[in-house]
């Protein structure tokens, strides 16, 4: 039952982090001066807002591709919980907040149900994730062992 929940999750996912990308990648004012720019200031950084940007939507898109293929699905939740952690972490710590646009935390709420539909997407796949981090593990001890 849960893995026919995953491919709904997967498909919100998807469009959350698409829609948003005419705006990160276009440099949209709303996204430059009132997420990347105070962001990249506040990091001691404020000449790389555009590449801070342009990573974050390139990341979007990798994790929006992963989680609607099977068998990398599990890589897309994990990269989308990664993704939104770190957005609902700077909304609430950093200087932009969790209503930057005057919207009731229109941006802030998705990033928490984003998030939630990457954990989603993670519970119904919990044997592949398990798996996946078995191997990742193994992979781990054996480059250990050459160096």
């Amino acid at each position: 039952m849960l893995r026919l929940l995953a491919w709904p999750a997967a498909i919100r996912i998807a469009y959350e982090f698409n829609w948003y990308q005419q705006y990160k990648l276009t440099g949209h004012p709303g996204s430059v001066d009132y997420i990347f720019q105070p962001l990249a200031d506040w990091f001691g950084i404020p000449a790389y807002e555009k590449p801070f940007r342009l990573t974050v939507a390139s990341l979007e898109i990798v994790a929006s591709v992963l989680v609607l293929i099977p068998l990398t699905r599990v890589w897309g939740a994990l990269l989308t919980i990664g993704l939104m952690s770190g957005a609902i972490f700077f909304h609430t710590i950093g200087l932009i907040g969790i209503d930057p646009y005057g919207d009731g935390g229109k941006l802030f709420k998705e990033a928490i149900f984003t998030s939630v539909m990457g954990v989603v997407v993670l519970c119904a796949h919990r044997q592949d994730a398990f798996a996946a981090l078995v191997r990742l593990g193994l992979l781990c001890a054996a480059f250990a062992r050459t160096a």
